[in-house]
Parts: C-alpha cells; sequence; structure tokens
C-alpha cells in the first residue's frame, strides 16, 4: 500500500489504516478513475485482472465536485488514476498532489478537440468529448496501455478486452446515427442547459443551442435564457432538453416562454446506479440519443 500524505483528526483512525481496512490488498491492480463513464470504460478493460474505482459517484455533478478525506482515503492506494482532462476535473490537481506520487493518465490525450465557443472558457477545449464513439474509441486505447504499463504480465488481458469492447461499443452505437434520418432536417437542432453535447451533436448531424457553455460558468442568468429564447423562436425548434446533473428550470422556462417541449433528461457527465437507465456507457449514449430522437420527432419521454 502507498504511503498516506496526511492524517485526519487525533480523535480518528488514521488515513493509512482506514485504508487498510477499506481497501485490502489482493494483489490486483488498483484503477482509479475522477467519474463514472471512465470507470465503466475501464472495468470492461480490465475484466477480472483489475479493481477499478471511481471517485465520484453515480448521478455526480464533475465540474465543481469537492473531493472528501475518504476519496483520499479510497484512492491512497491506488496504482493507476485516469481522468479525462480538458478542464473537466477542475479539482483533480490538488487531489493529485494530495496523493503523492500516483501514475497518471489522461484518456483524452489523441482527440481532436472541439472548442468552446462562449463564455470565459471560449476557445478552450470542450472537455466532453466522450460523447463521441470514435473518441470513446480512443479513451479504450489509453486506457488499455495505460493499465498494460502498470501491470505488464496481464498486458495481453487487457489488449484482448479493449479490442472486444471496441467492436461492441461500435456495434452498440453505431446504429443510434441512423436514427436521426427520421427527423426533418430543418428541426435538426439539439437545445441543452450546458454546452455537453458538441461531441455528439457533430457525429448526429444537429445544430447546438445551449443556455451556458459549460457547468463551471453561470448557469441559468437572464441574458443566457433571452438568448436560447430567442434562438428556439428564431429556428421554431420543437424541443428542448436539460442534463441529469444539473438544475432543469431554465430549460423548463425556455419551453414555457417559446411554447416547445420540454423533452426530459439527457446524460453526460454520470452513469445512473445500477437500478437507473444509465448504469453502462453505452447505455447513456443510446438513452440520451433516443431521448434527442424522440423528442424531435414529437415522441413523448
Amino acid at each position: 500500500m502507498r504511503p498516506i500524505p496526511f492524517c485526519l483528526t487525533a480523535a480518528s483512525l488514521s488515513l493509512a489504516a482506514l485504508s487498510a481496512i477499506a481497501n485490502p490488498d489482493d494483489g490486483k491492480l488498483k484503477v482509479v478513475t475522477t467519474f463514472t463513464v471512465i470507470a465503466d470504460m475501464a472495468r470492461n478493460v480490465a475484466g477480472d485482472a483489475a479493481e477499478v474505482v471511481s471517485i465520484t459517484k453515480p448521478g455526480a455533478e464533475i465540474h465543481g465536485y469537492e473531493p472528501t478525506p475518504q476519496d483520499i482515503v479510497g484512492a491512497s492506494d491506488a496504482d493507476l488514476i485516469l481522468w479525462n482532462g480538458m478542464n473537466l476535473e477542475v479539482w483533480f490537481a490538488q487531489f493529485l498532489t494530495n496523493l503523492g506520487d500516483i501514475p497518471s493518465v489522461t484518456v483524452s490525450d489523441g482527440v481532436i478537440p472541439i472548442p468552446i465557443s462562449s463564455g470565459k472558457y471560449e476557445g478552450s477545449p470542450n472537455p466532453h468529448s466522450w460523447m463521441s464513439l470514435e473518441n470513446a474509441v480512443i479513451y479504450v486505447d489509453n486506457i488499455a496501455r495505460a493499465m498494460a504499463a502498470a501491470d505488464p504480465k496481464n498486458s495481453a488481458i487487457f489488449e484482448a478486452n479493449a479490442k472486444l469492447y471496441k467492436a461492441k461499443l461500435r456495434a452498440e452505437l453505431s446504429p443510434l446515427r441512423e436514427l436521426i434520418g427520421a427527423v426533418p432536417e430543418d428541426q435538426r437542432w439539439l437545445v441543452s442547459c450546458e454546452g455537453a453535447f458538441s461531441y455528439l451533436a457533430r457525429d448526429l448531424g444537429l445544430n447546438e443551442l445551449y443556455l451556458w457553455p459549460i457547468n463551471a460558468d453561470q448557469q441559468g442568468t437572464p441574458k443566457q435564457v433571452k438568448a436560447v429564447i430567442d434562438g428556439v423562436r428564431e429556428h421554431a425548434i420543437p424541443v428542448v432538453f436539460c442534463e441529469s446533473t444539473v438544475n432543469t428550470a431554465p430549460a423548463e422556462q425556455v419551453a414555457r416562454e417559446t411554447g416547445a417541449r420540454y423533452g426530459g433528461v439527457l446524460y453526460v457527465d454520470s452513469l445512473s446506479g445500477a437500478e437507473g437507465s444509465t448504469p453502462t456507457y453505452i447505455d447513456l449514449l443510446r438513452v440520451t440519443t433516443q431521448t434527442i430522437v424522440d423528442g424531435l420527432a414529437g415522441r413523448k419521454e
């Protein structure tokens, strides 16, 4: 087990003691990820050859997450940490410093980013690049290489699992692009709260309109709401959506004031629990895409 850089109060057990209880050493590679989408990808690559733990839990908002001492405990004996990068996890640099010398890999390396088009992060990479199938393949390759470097004896397992998972991703997700063909071209607009769907919109051939560019910015200001109301009216957009991890009230206001339908919740930053509708990355893209298509086609959620 790796050393812990600090302790809790004197009245409590040390972090090292807590970590030993929570994370018994079973000899497997331990991989810690910053959020649940990467964790699901990593589990598919790892199979039974590694343990994968997500710092943030299902349903969590990722951008402004505030790590707890328990999060430090849970990651303290990691052999490898996987994170998205592109300024998604604004809290991660300090978190990694607290952990000490643990290898970390940015799984978005190699992705060609779409720049954020407005707000204080204008020109910076849109970090939600996993919402593109081809980018997801890049993530999987990066994860497999990172695991193989950390645990060479199981490299063949990681490589084989990654190959199978990439084939499954393409088989499951490629047909989703065909769904948009049923939607008239002038109605192919995606209106959402956060500009988190640029990669998905590009892949599906959708125009994009959103209230705020990224969750680290102000959310749902009168200026943002008015701009989207104007856009919905100008283009006669029939439906608006919002993400699962943010306040839906601004999007619902846009729907009320324009006569558009509120099409329901889209998923991007976090998976659901096992009992929810999006417990895996494949489910997340499938459910989100189907919700968009149903909304544009006038079908109820």
